[in-house]
């Protein structure tokens, strides 16, 4: 069996589902680009627990995280079945990895979940096991998690992180109410922070991404809390050794909101 690659996505809002933007047709062709996975593991910046929780649920249901958006959204579904046999060896190679940690018997798909998936494997037959993040540990101990789970890999398994490489809502909805350009110079503060993270995937110093809050730019601007770039490490982690990172999308939504996505194997 081939071994998979692991993927980290910039996920967007609900509304890549129906807006014609580069992000949302990246997502539809990445069944091109990663194959059919016998299953998927996913990590949602919007799954949030006190250490790493494995959701066993085998029918998730749907949770519609957001307001304000287009009534349609509400009405979608994906249909993918959970896979409790998959979720509990999660389970056991996370325990052998000293990360304690607990099941959820039920809990439905989140939009970091399900828009992605709904584009890139919109049959809605691919089994998905949810894992969440934990929003006080930091990129090291994602990259644990990603690392536990990396055997996965060789049994055909697509382990994905969803979150955002740049979030700062505040910013993004403040350019949306004015409809005023963002300020070259922050900016500028946006672009330095993701040209930071393309340069260490490039050369593949993964020290210096575990020490991103300390050595990546324009941190607070960027990330003003941190849930949803933990993902990435989850994928970093997830590589193995020796990893190759590939960015495989990079367009921006406002000039600065970014969708950064990287392929590692």
């Amino acid at each position: 069996m081939t071994t998979l690659p692991s993927l980290f996505i910039s996920h967007g809002g609900p509304n890549i589902v129906l807006d014609d933007m580069p992000a949302r047709h990246f997502l539809e062709g990445l069944s091109g680009l990663v194959g059919r996975p016998e299953a998927i593991v996913i990590m949602s910046a919007h799954f949030e627990t006190h250490g790493v929780t494995v959701v066993t649920d085998p029918r998730p249901a749907m949770i519609y995280d957001f307001g304000g958006f287009d009534p349609q959204l509400y009405r979608m579904v994906y249909p993918a079945p959970g896979e409790p046999q998959l979720a509990e060896r999660v389970v056991a190679l996370l325990d052998a990895a000293g990360l304690s940690p607990a099941r959820l018997g039920r809990r439905g798909y989140d939009h970091g979940t399900w828009t992605p998936l709904k584009l890139a494997f919109p049959r809605g037959d691919i089994p998905v096991v949810q894992i969440s993040i934990d929003p006080n540990r930091d990129a090291r101990w994602h990259y644990a998690v990603g690392r536990a789970l990396a055997p996965l890999r060789d049994e055909g398994i697509l382990l994905i992180g969803s979150g955002h490489i740049t979030h700062n809502l505040r910013a993004v909805i403040g350019v949306m109410r004015s409809g005023a350009a963002m300020p070259p110079e922050l900016g500028a503060r946006f672009d330095a922070f993701v040209a930071w993270f393309a340069q260490k995937m490039e050369a593949g110093d993964v020290e210096a991404l575990l020490d991103w809050r300390r050595q990546a730019p324009f941190v607070a601007e960027n990330h003003p809390t941190d849930e949803h770039l933990m993902p990435i490490f989850f994928a970093l982690g997830a590589a193995g050794d020796a990893a190759r990172a590939e960015r495989v999308h990079d367009s921006r939504e406002f000039g600065f909101f970014a969708y950064d996505s990287y392929l590692f194997q």
